[in-house]
């Protein structure tokens, strides 16, 4: 599903940002991401996104090689791709309902099948009975749930989560992460940097640890969790 081979980025005049990325995401698989801030990891998912270059290396989504899709198929790449940021972004003076059809709207889907869509994704996330609420009248965690929404509503087969219980209250962070978890076992590959070791030990997968721009660990979720919990 994701696959990366010697990957590098870098910005004129400073160190890698990344180094020497190789990594290979299955189909359905979840995966954290860890390490301390300026490690790499929202790098790492812009590159998957197609939200940054690769300044040298292969990468590999769903089979194609990004680096030779022309910037005007990008578009086509990202519709398979819901991605998630621990800045909200939701368009304050549009309900729930509206923010979840923004993309939707802009791909030029009919309005009844876009509508059965957005209360899908609704009632996936909880907030069916906030379709038409405004935004600003959501606590921080129905916010990220709305983000959630948004990022699903294509239905893409590939979900990217930076840091998205970053700003949230510890029952807060559970009820995002077991929606994430929920999200992965309908059959998303999910991937979501966090700093938060809590997440590794509570819910074992996969973690990939990043310290300056390399990764220094690959673990399943057993090994991952002992090494944390063994400090």
């Amino acid at each position: 599903m994701i696959q990366m081979f010697h990957v590098y980025k870098a910005y004129p005049g400073d160190p890698p940002v990344l180094s020497d990325i190789n990594l290979h995401v299955q189909k359905g698989e979840f995966v954290f991401l860890t390490g301390p801030s300026g490690a790499g990891k929202t790098t790492l998912m812009k590159l998957i996104f197609c939200a940054e270059k690769a300044t040298k290396g292969q990468i590999l989504v769903g089979g194609r090689n990004i680096a030779r899709i022309r910037e005007s198929a990008v578009p086509y790449l990202r519709r398979n791709i819901g991605v998630v940021f621990q800045d909200f972004k939701l368009l304050p003076h549009r309900t729930v309902e509206d923010n979840v059809a923004f993309t939707l709207d802009v791909l030029g889907v009919p309005r009844a099948e876009a509508r059965e869509r957005v209360h899908r994704m609704l009632k996936l996330v909880g907030l069916q009975h906030k379709a038409g609420s405004m935004p600003l009248k959501l606590s921080g965690g129905e916010q990220q749930r709305v983000v959630i929404a948004r990022a699903l509503v294509n239905d893409p087969t590939i979900l990217l989560a930076d840091e998205p219980t970053g700003n949230l209250d510890p029952a807060l962070t559970v009820e995002i992460m077991d929606l994430l978890m929920d999200v992965n076992v309908r059959g998303t590959t999910v991937m979501v940097a966090t700093h938060d070791t809590g997440l590794i030990t509570r819910y074992q997968k996969r973690t990939l640890r990043l310290e300056g721009g390399f990764i220094v660990s690959d673990e399943d979720g057993v090994k991952a969790a002992r090494r944390v919990a063994a400090g």
